[in-house]
Formats: C-alpha cells, sequence, structure tokens
C-alpha cells in the first residue's frame, strides 16, 4: 500500500488539481451555458485536462524520460477507458439513486461522481502502466 500512496501520488493530486480547475470548467460551461450534452461535455473535460495531464504527468509526477509513440498511445487507450469505465459507471448509478430528481440535476451528479471514479482509475492506469518504471 505504501508503494502506492507516496509522494508520486501526491505529486498526482497535485497535477490533477490543475487538471481538475481546467476540464472542469470546460465540461460545465458546455453543459450549463452552451448546453451541449452529457457525453460531449464530460469527453470535452478529458480532451482538455488530459493535453495538460500527459506533460506534467510524464515529467513532474513520474520523472519519465522516455520518447515513444507507444507511451503515448497507452496514455491515450488509459484515458479513453477511464473515461468509459468512469462516466459509463456513474450515470446509470446516479440516475438508479436520484431516480425522482431532474435529468439535468442527476447529469452534474453524475459527471462529479464519474470525475472521482476517473481519479482512481487514472491513477493505477498511469502508475502501473502507462508510466511504468522499469527495474
Amino acid at each position: 500500500m505504501t508503494q502506492v500512496l507516496d509522494k508520486t501520488a501526491i505529486k498526482f493530486v497535485l497535477v490533477g488539481m490543475i487538471n481538475t480547475l481546467v476540464g472542469t470548467g470546460v465540461m460545465f460551461l458546455l453543459y450549463n451555458v452552451v448546453h451541449v450534452n452529457y457525453w460531449i461535455s464530460s469527453a470535452a473535460n478529458y480532451i482538455v485536462g488530459s493535453i495538460v495531464s500527459y506533460v506534467l504527468n510524464k515529467y513532474f509526477t513520474f520523472q519519465n524520460k522516455e520518447k515513444s509513440w507507444k507511451q503515448l498511445v497507452k496514455f491515450i487507450v488509459n484515458i479513453s477507458i477511464c473515461y468509459l469505465l468512469a462516466y459509463g459507471i456513474a450515470k446509470p448509478l446516479v440516475s438508479y439513486i436520484l431516480s425522482s430528481f431532474s435529468t439535468i440535476i442527476k447529469e452534474n451528479i453524475a459527471m462529479l461522481v464519474g470525475m472521482g471514479f476517473f481519479v482512481i482509475f487514472n491513477y493505477i492506469g498511469q502508475r502501473f502502466v502507462v508510466f511504468k518504471h522499469e527495474n
């Protein structure tokens, strides 16, 4: 457990805070102001945030100097899988739990819940697959 929760995890959280501010702003602006649907709004969050995440996590968090297209592809696949899992779980779960609430309330809360799931899935994927240190 100490291998998972160390200074790398703290750096990951700091980078995540930056991504969250930018990505969440984009997501809720698109959904609530521009009235773009759930999937496009939440996907925009991760497209914007993932660009920042890749650079900051690669060089700051995981201090990875590898230069390869394979690693970039792993990152994109990881982000995609984490996104689909997190938001695919969050939307029906929140819809079920908050069935009596309006769609706009349910989807806003589902986006927040999806963000939480995404952070957990993404950290595991980046730490142990994408930027894994080879010993």
